[in-house]
């Protein structure tokens, strides 16, 4: 990926985007580059220009998709509170996040379920286990949190990484029935995201956290 001072930051971010979507509805092995520039309104040249091939696009997209997840939740995770209340504020941000970066968020999955394919090849295989250590440096985020609220009381005494996990895979599972709705306000994504999480967090809390107070 081209990264010299000429570079075009807009355009990069156009193709990610476009590129994201498609792989979303399409899937990476279906979406072909000339999808991809017919989406930006560009040529493939422009792709080629940033990308070497639609593989190391797929990574592009799927390390933004970690770095945008990350930037919102992880001063969650360093804020004040009770590891309980950083732990919803923590999942209220990942949740907001998942439904408005919806196609980035599918992009790790497909990242997550590819990794073992035969059909990639040592290179990109290897990418993608580079990749999916983001993602496992994400998830220690949050399993450290629920030791501390473990620590702390404000949680109940389970296997941490099993709770983190369960959890996790919870909060992802959103991605199965929510779908985008252009324009759709901040607040009532917000809320939605509180509602999920305090129905997923209530099962773990040693006292009921409301979600509209608090570390979030």
């Amino acid at each position: 990926m081209s990264t010299g001072p000429g570079v075009d930051t807009g355009a990069k971010r156009r193709i990610l985007d476009a590129a994201a979507e498609a792989f979303q509805l399409q899937g990476f092995g279906s979406t072909t580059i000339d999808d991809i520039a017919d989406e930006v309104g560009a040529t493939k040249g422009l792709i080629y220009y940033h990308f070497r091939s639609k593989f190391d696009l797929f990574l592009a997209v799927y390390e933004e998709a970690m770095r945008r997840v990350r930037a919102n939740v992880e001063p969650y995770a360093h804020g004040q509170g009770t590891g309980c209340e950083r732990l919803v504020a923590m999942s209220v941000a990942h949740v907001r996040n998942l439904m408005t970066d919806l196609a980035y968020h599918n992009v790790v999955h497909e990242g997550v379920r590819a990794q073992s394919s035969a059909a990639l090849k040592t290179r990109q295989r290897d990418a993608l286990r580079s990749l999916n250590k983001l993602r496992d440096d994400y998830e220690q985020m949050f399993r450290q949190v629920v030791s501390e609220g473990i620590a702390d009381g404000s949680l109940r005494t389970t296997d941490a990484a099993l709770t983190t996990r369960t959890l996790l895979s919870s909060l992802n599972a959103v991605d199965m029935w929510y779908r985008k709705i252009d324009d759709q306000p901040d607040d009532v994504i917000e809320a939605l995201a509180r509602q999920i999480v305090d129905l997923l967090i209530g099962g773990i809390a040693t006292d009921r956290p409301a979600t509209g107070t608090g570390a979030g």
